[in-house]
């Protein structure tokens, strides 16, 4: 249920409200609106809870939330929500751009890149320091030393830092060096990686699995937002279809769907979406032109030589460019970039 607040409700009196609904056995999110505050009551729904909160004070209704994932829908809070991590915004009217290797490699490495795609546009960094792959004989990342690269690169160059945690275990020492955890495709329903990512002061990247529907996405980024961690981005990065000529099919019609029916914001990756270099600069303007709130994109100072994911990376010359098609594209539909 959500408990809609009359415009200009007291402290005291949310605060009550929010007391109310956990004394019911429900959780209780509030969340602020530019108009309004809503306490979004979650758990075992009974019509006797709905008259009991609607006598409270402040209270001007009280209303089911028919969407089947609750804190994420736009039922509960109609205002886009903007992530804000360091100099990174995405959502809101405003476009991040995070860029970076698919895997941190070496401090060389990571910190040319890292200039190159700031002095080009981007606002925050991605890099791989844990690597799931498909082959257990294939790279699997620098691990902690890949982690301290990527924070040594935050120091010289001011970038927010996005990498993957592959298992609650390895939340508390990511979050150590990460300003946003990435939950990869793979893991996009393993809740209790979820879980764990939604009691740390981090911002979440949610990937979508290759086979996963929209809801179904939606209702994993449920479990994080139910842990209080309302800085939640969702990523469509393609998904698995019969066609063969890309890695997999990215479908763009995602972004003024998710739009409808959450306030999160979302990000589009090209790069594991096409899977093909010569692909990315099109789709990341093509993303900008739907509405997308944010792009992430590999990027290798010597794609040739990645030891992961070579073939789908922008050099740095080829990211350049890249930016400054999205930014015309930008431009021309009033996106801050």
């Amino acid at each position: 249920m959500i408990v809609v607040m009359r415009r200009g409700a007291e402290k005291a009196e949310i605060e009550h409200m929010a007391q109310r609904v956990e004394s019911l056995g429900l959780k209780a999110h509030v969340i602020v609106g530019e108009e309004r505050t809503v306490i979004a009551a979650i758990g075992d729904k009974r019509e006797e809870m709905k008259e009991s909160l609607e006598s409270g004070p402040g209270v001007a209704a009280v209303m089911p939330i028919l969407a089947p994932y609750k804190v994420a829908s736009r039922e509960v809070k109609p205002e886009s929500t903007q992530v804000v991590v360091r100099d990174l915004k995405v959502g809101a009217g405003s476009l991040g751009v995070i860029a970076g290797p698919c895997s941190v490699e070496s401090e060389e490495q990571l910190i040319t890149t890292a200039r190159a795609v700031k002095k080009a546009g981007a606002t925050a960094l991605r890099g791989g320091a844990f690597k799931p792959r498909t082959s257990p004989y294939a790279f699997q990342g620098m691990k902690e030393e890949g982690l301290k690269l990527l924070a040594a690169a935050r120091e010289e160059t001011g970038l927010a830092i996005v990498t993957e945690v592959m298992s609650p275990e390895d939340v508390e020492l990511v979050a150590k060096y990460a300003d946003v955890l990435q939950i990869g495709a793979r893991n996009m329903q393993n809740y209790r990686l979820l879980e764990a990512c939604g009691r740390v002061d981090r911002a979440v990247l949610l990937k979508r699995g290759p086979a996963a529907t929209i809801d179904e996405l939606l209702l994993a980024a449920e479990y994080v937002l139910n842990e209080g961690n309302q800085n939640v981005m969702l990523c469509e990065r393609g998904i698995r279809t019969f066609e063969a000529h890309t890695r997999f099919t990215l479908p763009l019609a995602t972004v003024p769907y998710l739009h409808q029916k959450t306030h999160l914001p979302v990000v589009i990756d090209p790069s594991h979406g096409t899977g093909h270099a010569y692909l990315v600069e099109d789709m990341c303007a093509a993303s900008v032109a739907v509405g997308a709130d944010g792009l992430i994109i590999e990027v290798h100072p010597k794609p040739e030589e990645a030891m992961s994911d070579g073939y789908q990376s922008l050099n740095l010359e080829q990211f350049a460019h890249t930016m400054a098609k999205c930014r015309k594209v930008a431009d021309a539909l009033g996106i801050e970039m």
